[in-house]
C-alpha cells in the first residue's frame, strides 16, 4: 500500500477507536453511577481501565505484528499525552484546577514515575533476562504496579480512618455522571450492552490502528517509536481527555487528575500484558531505539513538572492563561520534537 493509503486507514481506524473508547468510558461511568459502586472501583479500576483499553488492544496487536517499538512508544507517548491533558483541563477549567486538588495525587504521580523509570532502565539496559519469553524487567514492573496500588489503597484507607487524610467517599473517586440515563434495571442493562458494544469496537478498530501505524512508519521511513509516541499515543489518549473534561465540568477535579496519573501508572503495568503477547522474547530488550529512551525520559520530565505544579503551583492567571499549564504544554511539544529528532 502507498503512504496515502496507510494514512487513510490510520485516520479512519483511529477515529473509530476514539469514538469506541469514549463510549466505553461513558458506559463504564454510567454503570458505576447506576449501580452505586462508586468509590475506588470507579476511579481506580473501572474508569481508568476503560480509558486504557485502547492502549491494550492497539499495543498487543503491534507486538503481534512484530512492532515492539511501536507498542512501547505508544505507552510512553500516552503517559506524555496524559500530562498534556492535565494542562488542557487546567486551561479550560473555570478555576485553577491543579493547585486546588488533593496533594495525595503526588503519591500516585510519584509511583507512575518510579514505574516509568524501571521501564526506561529496561530499555536502556537490554540484559535479556527472562522467564520463558517474558522479560524479568516487565515482570518486576507488573509486580511493582500491583504492590503499589495495594499500598496506596491501604494507606489511604488508614489515613481516612485516622482522620489524617482525604475521605474515600469524596469527589476524588466518584463517577462523573456524564452518561446517566436512569437508575433502574433497564438502564443498567442498556449501559452494560453499550459497554460491551464499545469494547467490541475497540477490539475491532485497535488492530487496524496498529497495522496502519506500522505501515506509515515503514513507508515514510520514520521510526516506529516516533509514530507510536505521537500519532498512536494521541489517538489512544483521547478517551482520557474526554473523561477528564467531563469530570472537570461537574467540578470533580480530583477525579480528572486521579484518572490521568492512575492511567500513567497503569500504562507501565500494561507492559507485562504486552510482553506476554510478544512471544519473540523479552519486550523491552527488543526495543533497540534511542527514541524510546527519550520518550520515557520525556514522560518522566512531564510527570515531574505536573507533580511540582500540584504541590506548589500558583493561582496566577495572565489574561486567563495559566503559566503552569502553558509550561507543561510547551514541555510536551519539546519532548515530542526530541523523540522525532532521535528517530530520524
Amino acid at each position: 500500500m502507498t503512504l496515502g493509503a496507510w494514512a487513510s486507514v490510520f485516520v479512519v481506524s483511529a477515529g473509530a477507536l476514539v469514538l469506541a473508547g469514549i463510549y466505553l468510558a461513558r458506559a463504564g461511568d454510567e454503570i458505576a453511577t447506576v449501580t452505586g459502586v462508586g468509590g475506588l472501583l470507579v476511579g481506580g479500576i473501572l474508569l481508568a481501565g476503560a480509558t486504557s483499553l485502547p492502549e491494550v488492544a492497539t499495543d498487543v496487536t503491534a507486538v503481534l505484528e512484530g512492532a515492539p517499538s511501536l507498542a512501547v512508544g505508544d505507552l510512553f507517548g500516552s503517559s506524555m499525552a496524559n500530562m498534556a491533558i492535565l494542562a488542557v483541563i487546567d486551561l479550560v477549567g473555570r478555576r485553577h484546577v491543579l493547585p486546588a486538588i488533593e496533594l495525595a495525587h503526588a503519591q500516585i504521580g510519584s509511583i507512575a514515575m518510579a514505574l516509568t523509570a524501571l521501564a526506561v532502565i529496561g530499555v536502556a539496559t537490554p540484559v535479556g533476562l527472562a522467564i520463558g519469553w517474558i522479560g524479568m524487567d516487565t515482570l518486576v514492573v507488573g509486580i511493582a504496579y500491583v504492590t503499589a496500588i495495594v499500598w496506596v489503597r491501604r494507606s489511604r484507607a488508614e489515613r481516612a480512618r485516622n482522620g489524617t487524610g482525604p475521605e474515600l467517599t469524596r469527589q476524588t473517586l466518584r463517577p462523573t455522571g456524564w452518561g446517566v440515563r436512569g437508575a433502574d434495571g433497564a438502564g443498567l442493562r442498556s449501559a452494560l450492552l453499550r459497554f460491551g458494544l464499545a469494547a467490541a469496537g475497540v477490539v475491532v478498530s485497535a488492530p487496524l490502528v496498529a497495522i496502519a501505524a506500522k505501515g506509515l512508519a515503514e513507508e515514510a521511513a520514520i521510526g516506529q517509536t516516533a509514530i507510536g509516541t505521537s500519532l498512536v499515543a494521541v489517538a489512544t489518549s483521547l478517551p482520557e481527555l474526554v473523561a477528564s473534561l467531563a469530570a472537570v465540568r461537574i467540578g470533580a477535579h480530583d477525579l480528572a487528575v486521579g484518572n490521568l496519573f492512575g492511567s500513567n501508572a497503569l500504562n507501565m503495568g500494561i507492559l507485562l500484558v504486552i510482553d506476554i503477547a510478544y512471544v519473540e522474547g523479552p519486550l523491552l530488550s527488543s526495543v533497540m531505539s534511542a527514541s524510546a529512551i527519550v520518550a520515557g525520559v520525556g514522560a518522566l520530565l512531564l510527570m515531574a513538572l505536573a507533580i511540582a505544579i500540584v504541590v506548589g503551583g500558583t493561582e496566577t492567571r495572565i489574561r486567563r492563561l495559566e503559566p503552569d499549564a502553558v509550561l507543561l504544554l510547551a514541555a510536551y511539544v519539546g519532548c515530542l520534537a526530541a523523540v522525532w529528532f532521535t528517530s530520524t
